[in-house]
């Protein structure tokens, strides 16, 4: 008897609205993260929590100064974004071209894999470390919030 089965097809990409839930959600979260510390100042003192580093041994972590910084960046103020952490700032960009790839590949239909070979993650260590030792130390100061 000859076998009349049909072949079995590939599922298709998922509807575009739930190709999107995931990098909208995200985004929109940050998005009303950054609401928040561009509308409370994190100059103003009582409204955040102190860093536990920086209060129990005075030395500034690579975080130090990331809520000033998100505030001057959230209000248009580049340079006392820079000012407050320098650091932060690059990560605000990495943020959003990794936002705008996801966002992107979303709606092809294409999943979002990152890949970030050890290297990249030792390396990036690295920079944090070296950031935080020069920020510490007077000739560093200009780094410092």
């Amino acid at each position: 008897m000859p076998s009349h089965a049909t072949p079995a097809r590939a599922p298709g990409p998922a509807p575009l609205a739930r190709r999107l839930a995931a990098p909208v959600a995200s985004l929109a979260g940050v998005a009303a993260a950054f609401a928040y510390v561009g509308a409370v100042d994190p100059n103003e003192p009582g409204h955040y929590p102190v860093c536990p580093l920086l209060r129990l041994t005075g030395i500034l972590c690579p975080g130090c100064g990331g809520l000033r910084s998100a505030h001057a960046f959230a209000q248009g103020d580049l340079a006392a974004a820079l000012g407050a952490n320098a650091v932060a700032v690059v990560g605000y960009g990495v943020f959003a071209v990794v936002m705008a790839l996801w966002l992107i590949r979303a709606v092809r239909g294409v999943p979002m894999r990152i890949a970030v070979a050890p290297v990249w993650w030792w390396s990036l260590g690295a920079v944090l470390l070296v950031f935080s030792v020069v920020r510490n130390l007077p000739f560093g100061s200009a780094l410092a919030p």
